[in-house]
């Protein structure tokens, strides 16, 4: 594991796991939570406590798809569901590019028929930042396709954080999707009653695992027994939210995404958040996450 250190903030970084975030800590106390997920095969029963989802955020119905009149099949990396899920840059290991004391840039090489193409059938090229600071972190994620086909892509950010008993968490956005029992959207809702977190307030009633659409790019936490907050801001192509608050669990998620889930199979949609890119062309993202003393 990498270590960067900035002032009292200290984040390892494991580019053997995905590129993924191993820990971040502010005065020795966990900013993001690491979560071990078994159904996650490839993280190695490792625990990783934000990870990048490239080159597509949530699941993909069955793993199957349709673009540029071909039909294909993803591997089940999921246990448990029939679906696709994250993409495969948490699949692998990525390389490292450069690296100071506050700052590394990764780099990832996907290009069957040298890898899977059962993970994700074209080529690209990954890359992914993190810049520590006292008082924060950036995370910027471009993908580049190197593919000589266009190519259907997504990226998001899966940070875990700590579900003390007081936490507090506050967005806006324009609706959200209602899962059906098989995970995938079945209808999109107006953002009120248990669905709504405008005002900030605390997370409790129903667990969700929904993505809001018409996300405004800004979420803020709270641990007020900690003395702590916590402000997520992002810009296009961040305009989806995922947030997920499982009971029983010390954790919850709160993702920025630039598509909807199974958003390759929704072509009805004007908003799904699907880019793409033709050969040669970048999707760049970045998200940044800010610390303040309450």
């Amino acid at each position: 594991m990498l270590e960067l250190k900035a002032g009292q903030c200290v984040l390892g970084v494991r580019p053997d796991i995905g590129g993924a975030v191993g820990f971040w800590t502010r005065d020795g106390k966990a900013v993001f939570r690491p979560v071990i997920d078994p159904n996650l095969a490839a993280q190695q029963g490792q625990a990783v406590a934000a990870y990048p989802l490239i080159p597509f955020s949530n699941r993909v119905a069955d793993g199957r798809f349709e673009f540029g009149g071909e039909t294909f099949q993803l591997a089940r990396n999921f246990r448990g569901e029939p679906h696709a899920i994250h993409g495969n840059a948490w699949e692998r290991v990525w390389s490292v590019v450069a690296q100071d004391q506050a700052s590394v840039t990764l780099a990832l090489d996907h290009a069957p028929p040298r890898d899977p193409a059962e993970q994700w059938p074209f080529c690209y090229r990954a890359e992914i930042d993190y810049a520590l600071r006292d008082d924060g972190l950036t995370v910027r994620i471009r993908v580049r396709n190197t593919d000589p086909r266009p190519q259907p892509v997504g990226v998001g950010f899966h940070p875990f954080y700590p579900r003390d008993h007081d936490i507090e968490l506050g967005f806006s956005a324009a609706s959200v999707w209602q899962a059906g029992p098989d995970s995938l959207p079945a209808e999109r809702l107006p953002v009120e009653g248990d669905w709504c977190f405008e005002p900030m307030r605390a997370v409790d009633g129903p667990a969700l695992d929904n993505c809001y659409a018409g996300w405004t790019g800004s979420a803020f936490l709270r641990w007020p027994t900690r003395g702590l907050s916590l402000t997520m801001t992002a810009e296009a192509p961040f305009d989806h939210l995922v947030v997920f608050t499982p009971p029983g669990r010390d954790y919850i998620a709160a993702e920025p995404a630039s598509n909807m889930t199974d958003a390759i199979n929704r072509p009805d949609i004007p908003d799904r958040g699907l880019t793409i890119l033709a050969p040669g062309e970048v999707l760049h993202a970045e998200v940044e996450f800010s610390l303040a003393r309450l």
